[in-house]
């Protein structure tokens, strides 16, 4: 029997080791991808807007380091000794891989911010990468959408302890992220990145190069394509890093649409609510995630700068500041996608059903920083300004309500990992880059 353990940790081994290899000649590859080159051949954007936009690197200001300093409060309140993981939501003992990702990424920031000390920062990470290597996984898997923040155990998005309700690509894709800059990076954790991903069936997480989650309703599993435009490029490239074929996710080209908001070409992925049962909201998260870690590519460096242009335009239309996307809300239904466009509407926000919600529109916290750490200019400081409200003792809080200019007292992981992210690039650029931006 010994034997046999013997013989299966070391074939774990070679499989990481292999992984490894593969993921570092990837990152070579990716380094040298012409993404113009998709389907039947070149894809060139036409009339594009986007400037060039030089990374330039800046002197944090003590504002931004009060930004800085309120958002680490969130990760202070909700972070958990026991298991090394912090809540989605303020108080919530609950964490999504998204969230696990984006608390990574937060722990990174605040490290090269000097919000903690190195000793801190090793404690904390040392102790989630623990975590996530004992984590029980779905059906022997992948790790479950959902975990208690405490007990570990895993659970439905109501926190009630589950058998497993399946697993999402696009969340173990983002987590990936901070995974891979640790592992060309830093390698003191590698044993425990070894622990986590040799367990990890990561190629169950891809069907002919597209990205698939399990989806488990009354008992029964079914294995749905994930992601859209945006989201799957955005999260596909770091599967590439350990060995998973994510060559048709990488494409922005099979499906994708445009339509004229403002006089600029908006881009939209063609699989909507009406054809495939998925919403095809158009919000700013994965394409600044994209700008503010990989530094953008060809595609996402020209839609980005669309979707910054039409808000901006919109503000001058109506005088309604503008920077939407994907949030958490302090009321029912607790969790709005606000949209530059969806299911063939323009400026809708959905449930998570794809029900309209339009009272629930609102000025994105996160938004408004990433933009403002991305693009810098006259509007993007009127965006951050319009927040200074909604800095709390524990953290930032999501938004400014549209309808009546309330505060959105949502506290969340997700918000206040993005404004240290957006701070850290402010200073030093992109934390990681891949695929040239031709």
């Amino acid at each position: 029997m010994d034997k046999y353990k013997n013989l299966k940790r070391a074939r774990h081994h070679i499989v990481f080791l292999a992984a490894l290899l593969f993921g570092s000649i990837f990152i070579y590859f990716l380094n040298n991808l012409d993404l113009r080159k998709q389907g039947l051949g070149v894809i060139e954007i036409k009339r594009a807007i986007a400037p060039d936009l030089n990374v330039t690197k800046k002197v944090l200001t003590a504002n931004d380091m009060e930004a800085a300093k309120t958002a680490w409060k969130y990760f202070e309140h909700n972070y958990h000794e026991v298991s090394g993981l912090v809540n989605s939501v303020d108080k919530f003992p609950s964490t999504t891989l998204w969230d696990t990702g984006n608390y990574l990424m937060a722990l990174i920031s605040a490290q090269k911010l000097k919000l903690i000390s190195p000793e801190v920062y090793t404690l904390r990470m040392h102790k989630a990468l623990d975590t996530l290597g004992k984590i029980e996984l779905y059906r022997g898997l992948l790790p479950n959408k959902v975990y208690n923040t405490i007990t570990l155990k895993m659970t439905d998005y109501a926190n009630k302890e589950t058998e497993g309700i399946g697993w999402s690509a696009i969340d173990i894709g983002r987590l990936l992220i901070p995974l891979a800059y640790l592992q060309f990076n830093q390698p003191e954790y590698h044993k425990e990145l070894h622990q986590i991903l040799s367990q990890w069936n990561l190629k169950e997480l891809t069907q002919k190069g597209a990205l698939y989650g399990a989806v488990v309703e009354e008992g029964e599993e079914e294995l749905l394509q994930e992601g859209r435009l945006g989201y799957e490029q955005y999260t596909s490239k770091m599967f590439g890093t350990f060995g998973v074929d994510i060559t048709n996710a990488l494409r922005y080209d099979k499906y994708l649409e445009y339509i004229d908001i403002y006089d600029i070409e908006i881009p939209y992925d063609k699989r909507d609510k009406e054809h495939s049962d998925a919403n095809n909201y158009v919000v700013m998260e994965p394409y600044m995630l994209d700008g503010l870690e990989f530094g953008w590519d060809y595609f996402s460096k020209e839609f980005s700068y669309r979707l910054y242009e039409a808000q901006k335009r919109r503000y001058e239309e109506t005088d309604i500041l503008t920077a939407v996307s994907e949030d958490h809300l302090d009321q029912a239904p607790y969790f709005v996608y606000n949209s530059v466009f969806v299911n063939k509407d323009e400026w809708v926000a959905i449930d998570e059903q794809g029900n309209v919600i339009n009272e629930m529109k609102q000025l994105s916290t996160k938004a408004s920083f990433a933009m403002d750490a991305l693009y810098d200019s006259n509007y993007t400081k009127a965006l951050v300004k319009a927040l200074n409200p909604l800095q709390s003792d524990r953290g930032w809080y999501a938004g400014i309500y549209e309808k009546d200019n309330k505060v959105n007292k949502s506290l969340t992981c997700n918000t206040n990992a993005i404004i240290l992210e957006s701070i850290l690039y402010k200073r030093e650029g992109p934390l990681l880059k891949m695929i040239k931006n031709q």
